[in-house]
Formats: C-alpha cells, sequence, structure tokens
C-alpha cells in the first residue's frame, strides 16, 4: 500500500504549513502530512518551510529571531487569499495532537541546513515520545547529520535522507547513514534504486508529485510513499491502481 503523504498539508488547495491544509488533508484522505520543523528564538518547535517568514506571512526576517509569542501576532494565511486570512504558524505539538486524534502518520522534515538550530533533533524527538507517535513518526532532512544524531539520540525513530540529484548506489550510502529510507525528489528515482532499496529493507518515499501520470508511474514501479500537495488526487489515483491490480481498471 502506498503511502500518501500530503506535502505541507493540502498546499494545493490551502495556504501551506497551516492547521487547515492540515486538517483539510485529513478529510481529502492523506495517510499522512508532510512538514517543516524550524525553531523560535525562545525553543518552540513551529511548522514553517522557510528559514524567513517573508513568503508565507505578513512578516519579514527569519524564523528563528522571533520567539513564539512575536511569531503568533503574524498572518500565514493571507499571502494565499483573503478567504485564509487569520491562519496561523502552527506549532509541532498542534500536529501532533491532530496526529494522536486522526491516526494519521507525521513526516517531520527538520530544517537544520542553512540555519543550524542547536538541540532541535532532542526537541523534537522528546515530544514525538511525550505524545506517543513514534511508530508513526519518520523524521526527514538533507542534512544527513541530522539524521544520523537523531538516530544517535534513539534508534527506534525512522529516518529517511531527503536527496535531489542522481545518488550512485543511494541505498549503500543510507546504510552509512543508519536511515531506514530514502527520500528522492522523483527525477531521481527509478525501478533500479526502487528494487535495490527494497533488498536492503529501505523505503522509497519520493517528492513532490502533482500530476496523474507521474503517480500512476511511481505506484508501478514500487515506491512506499508518495508526497503531493494534491493528496485527494493521489488518493484517488490509489483507488485506480489498486481496480487495475484487480483487472477492473479501465481508465
Amino acid at each position: 500500500m502506498v503511502m500518501n503523504y500530503a506535502h505541507r498539508g493540502a498546499s494545493g488547495y490551502f495556504p501551506e504549513n497551516t492547521m487547515l491544509a492540515f486538517v483539510k488533508a485529513v478529510e481529502m484522505g492523506c495517510d499522512g502530512i508532510e512538514t517543516d520543523v524550524q525553531m523560535t528564538r525562545d525553543g518552540v518547535l513551529v511548522l514553517i518551510h522557510d528559514e524567513r517568514v517573508d513568503r508565507t506571512t505578513n512578516g519579514s526576517g527569519l524564523v528563528k529571531d522571533y520567539t513564539y509569542a512575536e511569531l503568533c501576532r503574524l498572518d500565514a494565511g493571507l499571502w494565499n487569499g483573503v478567504q485564509f486570512a487569520g491562519a496561523k504558524i502552527p506549532t509541532a505539538v498542534e500536529l501532533l495532537l491532530l496526529a494522536r486524534d486522526t491516526g494519521i502518520g507525521l513526516d517531520f522534515e527538520i530544517k537544520n541546513g542553512i540555519i543550524q538550530y542547536e538541540g532541535i533533533e532532542e526537541k523534537l524527538i522528546e515530544l514525538i515520545y511525550c505524545y506517543g507517535w513514534q511508530e508513526r513518526v519518520v523524521l526527514s532532512s538533507f542534512n544527513h547529520y541530522s539524521m544520523v544524531h537523531c538516530k544517535e539520540i534513539t534508534p527506534d525513530l525512522k529516518t529517511g535522507l531527503l536527496y535531489m540529484e542522481g545518488l550512485y548506489r543511494p541505498n549503500i550510502y543510507a546504510r552509512t547513514a543508519h536511515a531506514d529510507a530514502l527520500h528522492p525528489y522523483f527525477y531521481a528515482v527509478n525501478e533500479d534504486i526502487i528494487r535495490e532499496a527494497h533488498l536492503e529493507g529501505l523505503l522509497v518515499n519520493t517528492f513532490t508529485v502533482n500530476d496523474l501520470a507521474t503517480m500512476r508511474r511511481l505506484i508501478r514501479m514500487g515506491v512506499d510513499g508518495i508526497i503531493t500537495n494534491h493528496p485527494g488526487r493521489l488518493r484517488s489515483v490509489i483507488a485506480g491502481d489498486k481496480k487495475c491490480l484487480n483487472g477492473l481498471w479501465k481508465g
């Protein structure tokens, strides 16, 4: 069964990384939510993609320079449409509570690249265990040192290595980082990579896939998860491919 991960929530329709986008993704039938974790000046874990607040709020500056109370004064919905005015930057705790209420999985991407957030891994892992969601979480990052550090903190949480380009034998590389999954950009994955990853016991979750043809192709190639801005669209494709396997798919 392919995992349907909503990329920053249902971000194809609603302002990304807001509780509205997360709730709507669940309503659209996602299996999990992918989101981005950064940290405020006073150590609160918040969910926003960019290191700066400029693109997705009416504020300006780096997330790390704001206190959580200051971030709460920013509007994180207006940029996406006046109908979304008033949306706020959520915390990791808010999403964990939603996950616990609905049973969805979570993919927390730790944004520990451009800005080095000291202790972010420890804080996030502590929260995940506090809310009892360790069995339904994967931690991911483009900073693979961060993923190794997560495994040093606890080997029990799953980690996924994000990457953009065509790594040579990524299954072997993943072994050096003690990772559980590969998270390649969809252009950087093929059947050989998926097969070799599965032989190593690795999952392959690919991003960010929004068109129907590519969704179908990746499902047939055997990926374990697809990260998409359109979880409702992917849900329909997955249902269609089930019919295909049963000899019933006509479209």
